[in-house]
């Protein structure tokens, strides 16, 4: 048995038996049943929240996911990253032969075999994803669901050298390895807050002796942050909302309108005029990105439409009514759901799989709106100041 991945330490009279894993690795599946069964631990600790708990355990259950409820909960874009995610981990599963998580399934099946207790270690990813994302401003948002995207049509393999590279990472940190590198303030929600999250749960799992499975880039930070006490009410919050985006959201529709009322009243014709371009620069970007993602005719006339009213209203967006007509005239069937995993393989597949393509009507349709709101609201400010 290979100790290179493996870190023993003694902590409050508890054995506890740390396994570094590549998350897309034989060898590391291999070496997990290896330890578990020569150990016979009290608990096995894996690192999988719920949610990806019960993904391994019933499958992704895609075709009960009620596309229009994703829409209403404003869920699109985490949809669109939990799928980015799955495809970069299936593309490294598929070239290795091997399933994606499979050292994850051997611990459970492994803990189950030998009457271990199972203890689910990690933090919930959408939690985690919040953190992320409240983290990362609006320059940050449109760079992440670049690389997200990108991600999903990365057509770049992976050597057997890469691979054993990855035994430093988990599979989040390696496929936003570039992302994090220009934002390092995401490394705490990332890396650190899990590392605190995982060593307590480790810490508090039952018995004398504890195997933990984890991906190899956890280690060296549960191996310091086990020997301390952290408070896992406070790491599972999400982070309080900044009121920011909100008094920005509500001060650019306010100013907007104020702006184009004065004209009206100081000269109605320049008045007409930036309604005009706020009606035509607003819908078409929107449109525009409709267009982009293969949207219905309907859609994108919805998203014409709808994106200089929406534009004035933060709580509403263009793309949620263009994917509502999407979803609609292009109902998602039970094989576009089925078919997910591997239609996101390809670029072909990502836009012809209704599932997706009303996903990409959101978040395409959506970011039009918001470059027309910009260069909009820009020619609405030079006409008044035309006019003046």
């Amino acid at each position: 048995m290979s100790e290179e991945t493996i870190t023993r330490l003694e902590l409050n009279g508890k054995e506890i038996i740390l396994i570094g894993t590549a998350h897309v690795s034989k060898h590391s599946a291999e070496q997990v049943k290896e330890v578990i069964e020569a150990e016979q631990p009290d608990s096995v600790c894996i690192e999988l929240d719920e949610q990806r708990f019960k993904s391994i355990r019933e499958g992704n259950k895609w075709k009960e996911m009620d596309i229009f409820q994703v829409i209403k909960d404003k869920k699109a874009t985490l949809l669109l990253m939990n799928l980015a995610i799955s495809s970069f981990q299936n593309r490294m599963a598929k070239q290795f032969d091997i399933s994606p998580g499979q050292e994850m399934i051997q611990g459970i099946e492994s803990a189950e075999e030998t009457g271990a207790e199972l203890v689910l270690a990690d933090r919930d990813i959408q939690i985690t994803f919040s953190r992320i994302w409240g983290g990362i401003g609006l320059k940050g948002k449109a760079l992440l669901l670049t690389q997200v995207i990108a991600s999903i049509f990365s057509k770049e393999t992976i050597s057997e050298e890469d691979l054993e590279k990855m035994k430093t990472q988990d599979t989040i940190n390696a496929m936003l390895h570039e992302f994090t590198e220009e934002f390092p303030r995401l490394k705490k929600p990332l890396i650190d807050e899990r590392d605190q999250y995982l060593a307590q749960k480790i810490k508090n799992a039952p018995g004398e002796k504890i195997v933990a499975v984890l991906g190899a880039a956890h280690v060296p930070g549960i191996t310091q942050e086990i020997k301390k006490e952290h408070n896992l009410k406070k790491l599972a919050q999400r982070p309080p909302k900044s009121k920011a985006p909100k008094i920005i959201g509500w001060s650019i529709p306010i100013i907007i309108l104020g702006i184009i009322a004065y004209t009206f009243l100081a000269n109605p014709a320049a008045g007409w005029q930036q309604t005009v371009s706020w009606i035509l620069w607003n819908g078409s970007f929107s449109a525009l990105g409709a267009l982009a993602a293969f949207a219905h005719p309907l859609a994108i006339v919805t998203a014409f439409v709808a994106a200089p009213i929406t534009s004035l209203n933060p709580l509403i967006a263009a793309g949620w009514f263009a994917g509502f007509v999407q979803a609609y005239i292009k109902r998602p069937h039970v094989s576009d759901f089925e078919n997910l995993t591997e239609d996101v393989f390809h670029i072909k597949g990502f836009w012809n799989n209704k599932v997706t393509r009303v996903l990409l009507v959101i978040v395409l349709a959506n970011i039009g709106s918001s470059i027309g709101t910009f260069v909009g609201g820009a020619d609405v400010i030079r006409v008044f100041l035309e006019n003046l």
